[in-house]
Protein backbone atom coordinates (compact mmCIF):
# COMPACT_ATOMS: atom_id res chain seq x y z
CA UNK A 1 0.00 0.00 0.00
CA UNK A 2 1.60 3.23 -0.84
CA UNK A 3 1.06 5.75 1.76
CA UNK A 4 1.27 10.27 0.70
CA UNK A 5 0.81 12.53 3.28
CA UNK A 6 -0.53 16.18 1.50
CA UNK A 7 -0.38 19.62 3.08
CA UNK A 8 -2.00 21.44 0.35
CA UNK A 9 -4.05 21.34 -2.80
CA UNK A 10 -1.28 21.94 -4.87
CA UNK A 11 0.58 19.22 -2.84
CA UNK A 12 -2.79 16.82 -3.95
CA UNK A 13 -2.47 17.80 -7.71
CA UNK A 14 1.03 17.10 -7.65
CA UNK A 15 0.58 13.54 -6.80
CA UNK A 16 -1.70 13.49 -9.24
CA UNK A 17 0.65 14.59 -11.66
CA UNK A 18 2.52 11.58 -10.33
CA UNK A 19 -0.13 9.07 -10.67
CA UNK A 20 -0.81 10.06 -14.29
CA UNK A 21 2.58 8.99 -15.34
CA UNK A 22 0.99 4.98 -14.12
CA UNK A 23 -2.13 5.26 -16.43
CA UNK A 24 -2.77 4.70 -20.29
CA UNK A 25 -6.17 4.16 -21.03
CA UNK A 26 -8.79 1.65 -20.46
CA UNK A 27 -8.95 2.27 -16.40
CA UNK A 28 -11.69 3.29 -13.87
CA UNK A 29 -9.99 5.32 -11.10
CA UNK A 30 -12.71 5.03 -7.94
CA UNK A 31 -12.03 8.26 -5.52
CA UNK A 32 -13.31 6.78 -1.62
CA UNK A 33 -13.27 9.58 0.93
CA UNK A 34 -15.52 12.08 2.76
CA UNK A 35 -16.25 15.57 1.97
CA UNK A 36 -13.51 17.81 1.52
CA UNK A 37 -10.75 14.98 1.43
CA UNK A 38 -9.79 15.86 -1.60
CA UNK A 39 -10.98 13.76 -4.09
CA UNK A 40 -12.26 16.52 -6.22
CA UNK A 41 -8.57 18.04 -6.12
CA UNK A 42 -7.11 14.99 -6.88
CA UNK A 43 -9.01 14.77 -10.37
CA UNK A 44 -8.15 18.28 -10.94
CA UNK A 45 -4.48 17.17 -11.51
CA UNK A 46 -5.25 14.41 -13.47
CA UNK A 47 -7.18 16.08 -15.85
CA UNK A 48 -4.66 19.03 -15.75
CA UNK A 49 -1.76 16.46 -16.19
CA UNK A 50 -3.82 14.53 -19.37
CA UNK A 51 -3.90 18.06 -21.11
CA UNK A 52 -7.79 18.48 -20.57
CA UNK A 53 -9.19 21.92 -20.73
CA UNK A 54 -10.45 23.81 -18.02
CA UNK A 55 -12.30 24.72 -16.19
CA UNK A 56 -11.86 21.45 -13.71
CA UNK A 57 -15.17 21.83 -11.77
CA UNK A 58 -16.57 18.87 -9.65
CA UNK A 59 -19.70 17.67 -12.02
CA UNK A 60 -22.00 17.46 -9.00
CA UNK A 61 -25.09 18.81 -10.74
CA UNK A 62 -24.76 17.24 -14.23
CA UNK A 63 -23.58 14.06 -12.36
CA UNK A 64 -20.56 13.28 -15.51
CA UNK A 65 -18.37 15.22 -17.76
CA UNK A 66 -16.44 14.23 -20.84
CA UNK A 67 -13.01 16.60 -21.27
CA UNK A 68 -12.01 15.71 -25.02
CA UNK A 69 -8.31 15.43 -24.95
CA UNK A 70 -5.64 16.68 -28.09
CA UNK A 71 -4.40 13.90 -29.51
CA UNK A 72 -1.09 14.27 -28.17
CA UNK A 73 -1.04 15.43 -24.43
CA UNK A 74 1.35 16.34 -22.05
CA UNK A 75 2.09 13.17 -21.09
CA UNK A 76 2.77 11.91 -24.39
CA UNK A 77 -0.04 9.60 -23.77
CA UNK A 78 -2.79 7.81 -26.30
CA UNK A 79 -5.70 8.75 -23.69
CA UNK A 80 -8.25 10.80 -25.57
CA UNK A 81 -11.23 11.03 -23.08
CA UNK A 82 -11.72 11.49 -19.54
CA UNK A 83 -15.13 10.98 -18.27
CA UNK A 84 -14.97 12.65 -14.56
CA UNK A 85 -18.25 11.22 -12.71
CA UNK A 86 -19.69 12.52 -9.43
CA UNK A 87 -22.14 9.76 -8.31
CA UNK A 88 -23.08 11.55 -5.19
CA UNK A 89 -26.68 11.71 -6.49
CA UNK A 90 -27.43 8.76 -8.50
CA UNK A 91 -27.60 4.71 -7.51
CA UNK A 92 -25.98 2.19 -9.91
CA UNK A 93 -29.13 1.72 -12.41
CA UNK A 94 -29.12 5.58 -13.27
CA UNK A 95 -25.41 5.19 -13.79
CA UNK A 96 -26.13 2.52 -16.59
CA UNK A 97 -28.62 4.73 -18.26
CA UNK A 98 -26.15 7.72 -18.53
CA UNK A 99 -23.82 5.36 -20.74
CA UNK A 100 -21.74 3.81 -18.06
CA UNK A 101 -20.98 0.81 -19.69
CA UNK A 102 -19.80 2.65 -23.36
CA UNK A 103 -17.45 4.58 -20.91
CA UNK A 104 -15.63 1.76 -19.24
CA UNK A 105 -15.29 0.00 -22.14
CA UNK A 106 -13.48 2.57 -23.71
CA UNK A 107 -10.05 2.03 -24.21
CA UNK A 108 -8.72 4.91 -24.95
CA UNK A 109 -10.24 6.50 -22.42
CA UNK A 110 -10.12 7.05 -18.28
CA UNK A 111 -13.44 7.02 -16.22
CA UNK A 112 -12.80 9.15 -12.86
CA UNK A 113 -15.06 8.05 -10.06
CA UNK A 114 -15.88 10.39 -6.83
CA UNK A 115 -18.08 8.45 -4.72
CA UNK A 116 -17.75 5.04 -6.34
CA UNK A 117 -19.75 3.30 -3.02
CA UNK A 118 -23.36 5.01 -4.51
CA UNK A 119 -22.53 2.87 -7.86
CA UNK A 120 -20.88 -0.39 -6.33
CA UNK A 121 -22.57 -2.77 -8.18
CA UNK A 122 -21.27 -1.43 -11.74
CA UNK A 123 -17.88 -1.21 -11.09
CA UNK A 124 -15.89 -3.05 -13.19
CA UNK A 125 -13.53 -5.68 -11.34
CA UNK A 126 -10.29 -3.83 -12.89
CA UNK A 127 -11.15 -0.74 -11.30
CA UNK A 128 -8.08 0.84 -8.98
CA UNK A 129 -8.94 2.48 -5.72
CA UNK A 130 -7.51 5.63 -4.07
CA UNK A 131 -8.47 6.78 -0.66
CA UNK A 132 -9.05 10.11 0.71
CA UNK A 133 -9.06 10.94 4.72
CA UNK A 134 -9.34 14.19 5.74
CA UNK A 135 -6.78 14.67 9.00
CA UNK A 136 -7.08 18.26 9.89
CA UNK A 137 -7.66 21.63 7.85
CA UNK A 138 -4.66 21.19 5.59
CA UNK A 139 -3.28 17.74 5.71
CA UNK A 140 -4.93 14.77 3.50
CA UNK A 141 -3.99 11.39 3.63
CA UNK A 142 -4.17 9.23 -0.16
CA UNK A 143 -3.39 5.76 -0.11
CA UNK A 144 -3.72 3.17 -2.91
CA UNK A 145 -2.78 -0.59 -3.39
CA UNK A 146 -1.37 -1.13 -7.67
Amino acid sequence: MKRYNTTSAEETKGLARQFCATIDGGQCICLYGDLGSGKTTFAQGLLESLGAEGPYTSPTFVIAKKYDLPTENSEGKSILRVYHIDAYRINADAMVELGWQDMIEDDRGVVIVEWPEQIASVLPAHAQTIDFKWVDENKRKICYNF
